[in-house]
């Protein structure tokens, strides 16, 4: 089984910033930003030219400070490799059972995509601790409530369209954690080193989930 502690980081946080560029050379400092704003769950994407060694540089550098994973993992082979350089969960575009059992066999959060309910219940019920909706983008908070109503159980994680605007919403409708990529991790702020501008969208978003979740406990 996975480490619980991870699972409850994840959902206690509420946040999964979702770090992506053409080049690695920079993420190491994006990481630091996003947890000095407050954000320490990240994932760096296996799309990212020798993402494994940019795994083993964040994870060098700030250890048990941040909850590392990688994304955009289609296969085993890749979730093993990323667990060997210092991730501790995977996060996947898609449902691949095969993947689910490996994260397992090493004790590790799995968080599979998947769209629609029949995908959903599927990967709940071989074992992924949260479902990425994936592309929520596409779909909205509307469609994380509707999955979310006859599917309480199932901890569901919207990625794609979860911006400043509509964080709120998902969180309303259901979401367990918001995975939040561009909108967090500004490509232009990448790119041009403005690690500040990064540090304060962490900020906002963490002020949010926040805000939201204390008016929904009351």
């Amino acid at each position: 089984m996975s480490n619980p502690t991870d699972l409850e980081r994840i959902i206690d946080r509420g946040i999964v910033a979702v770090v992506r560029a053409p080049s690695g050379e920079l993420l190491v400092d994006v990481a630091e930003a996003l947890l000095a704003g407050g954000v320490d769950v990240l994932e760096i994407t296996f799309t990212v030219p020798r993402a494994e060694r940019v795994v083993e540089r964040v994870a060098d550098r700030l250890g048990d400070r941040i909850l590392l994973g990688a994304g955009t993992v289609l296969d085993t082979e890749t979730a093993r490799l990323a667990f060997s350089a210092g991730a501790r969960y995977i996060v996947s575009p898609t449902l691949n059972l095969d993947v689910i059992r490996m994260c397992h066999r090493y004790g590790h959060v799995c968080m599979p995509g998947a769209l629609t309910p029949t995908e959903v219940l599927t990967a709940w019920e071989a074992g992924a601790e949260i479902v990425k909706v994936f592309p929520s983008d596409i779909t909205g908070p509307q469609y994380l409530k509707a999955l979310h109503g006859p599917l309480p159980q199932v901890r569901l994680m919207p990625t794609g369209g979860v911006n400043l605007d509509t964080a709120a919403d998902f969180l309303k409708a259901g979401a367990c954690a918001l995975g939040i990529g561009g909108a967090l991790v500004e490509a232009g702020a990448v790119k041009s080193g403005d690690f500040d501008r990064i540090a304060q969208l962490a900020r906002e978003y963490v002020a949010i989930v926040k805000k939201t979740r204390d008016e929904m406990q009351t």
